[in-house]
């Protein structure tokens, strides 16, 4: 059973997450926080394995309340709960430990596959977001930060597939475009991530913008 923390300070929002989660036959809520601070001392008292984490809230915002559990309960696994102007926000978040991020207006499917996803260890995302977020990373290579080095030692193929990663494709769209297995996919991307010491495939996807590296069509 998939334990879950709710964070938001709308009490609306909560109400309809929790009933999307009770749903579920494999989840069960564990808490609800109106805001950073409560999701501080429910994530030590409730141990969730999933916290459904706003970013915009008052007293302790969701940024700070994240680097906090994932600092003190580090298997936690935090997704953030995003609208288009937060995008700004999504940086700092996910650079203190969220594992991804998933926009407000998603599907219930798509979000009880996200908690189903940061619980199994895997990073779930909303691959428009991501979009905006390499699109970011471009923008600022191009104009005065400094393009991000590769490790030396990316094979051809692994080159390849982090363009792809990069430019926001599943696992399923890059073999498909290289034909190749997706379980081999599967295993570039491990060893991308391994080789590149990025954690996950945003930060992976961010460090291909931020490189150069482009997919050729």
């Amino acid at each position: 059973m998939i334990r879950v923390l709710l964070v938001d300070d709308q009490r609306l929002v909560r109400a309809g997450l929790r009933m999307l989660c009770d749903s579920a036959p494999d989840m069960t809520v564990v808490g609800e926080a109106e805001n950073g601070q409560q999701a501080i001392r429910l994530a030590e008292q409730m141990a969730p394995d999933v916290v459904l984490m706003d970013l915009r809230m008052p007293l302790v915002d969701g940024t700070a309340a994240t680097a906090r559990i994932h600092a003190s309960r580090p298997a936690v696994r935090v997704v953030v709960l995003t609208t288009f102007d937060d995008d700004d926000h999504l940086f700092p978040a996910l650079a203190a430990g969220a594992c991804g991020f998933l926009v407000k207006d998603a599907s219930p499917d798509e979000l009880l596959a996200a908690i189903r996803t940061a619980a199994a260890g895997e990073t779930p995302y909303s691959p428009g977001v991501l979009r905006r977020l390499v699109d970011q990373a471009v923008r600022a290579r191009l104009g005065e930060a400094p393009a991000a080095a590769l490790p030396p030692a990316l094979t051809a193929r692994e080159r390849d597939v982090l363009a792809l990663v990069g430019a926001g494709y599943s696992n399923r769209e890059i073999a498909e475009r290289l034909h190749l297995g997706v379980t081999t996919v599967k295993t570039h991307v491990t060893s991308l991530l391994a080789k590149t010491g990025t954690g996950n495939r945003i930060r992976l996807a961010l460090l291909a913008a931020q490189s150069g590296l482009t997919v050729e069509e």
